[in-house]
């Protein structure tokens, strides 16, 4: 069953913390060779513009994701992620330790990802979001599906409804426009 509106900004006023996958969330899931072997992703910018209002907003971000990419490490280092761990096999036992580290509770955290191999984090979080072309067994069990594809703002829109649901965004704006 949906929950409702009301229900996930109820949980979204909450999150300190937002962790993402990378590939299906961040990038279309699409991975590049050339003939050289060199990988290469698109994400997309949008994804990117919200990380330093989130930080600015003392909002963690961080990525987890099971693929290890040079290209992904050098995303996660432009746009100074909190912490980001790649090639990562189990996730939650991963999640464990960062709840530990940062002080924070199961609730505190909203996680995006798109595929089975986040589910042990996505049934324990207390936002959980896939993107719009997210698997359908994940689908089935987050409390919410975002109106945006992996690699076409996902990130972003699980971004906007936690600033939205904390009354964020008008402190952001207000200092752009000074």
């Amino acid at each position: 069953m949906r929950e409702t509106k009301e229900d996930i900004a109820e949980k979204a006023e909450k999150v300190k913390c937002i962790i993402s996958d990378v590939d299906g969330v961040m990038t279309d899931g699409s991975i590049i060779y050339d003939n050289s072997g060199m990988e290469y992703k698109k994400f997309n910018v949008k994804d990117g513009q919200i990380i330093q209002h989130l930080k600015a907003s003392n909002i963690l971000i961080g990525v987890i994701t099971g693929r290890d990419s040079l290209v992904v490490r050098n995303r996660c280092e432009e746009l100074k992620m909190d912490f980001h761990f790649h090639g990562i096999k189990n996730k939650g036992e991963l999640l464990n330790t960062l709840l530990e580290k940062y002080q924070l509770e199961w609730d505190e955290v909203a996680y995006i990802g798109d595929d089975l191999n986040d589910l042990p984090i996505l049934t324990r979080v207390g936002l959980s979001t896939t993107p719009a072309d997210g698997h359908e067994k994940v689908k089935e069990r987050v409390n919410l599906v975002l109106n945006k594809k992996g690699g076409e703002g996902a990130l972003r829109a699980l971004a906007d409804l936690v600033l939205e649901s904390q009354n964020l965004y008008d402190p952001i704006i207000n200092k752009l426009i000074k």
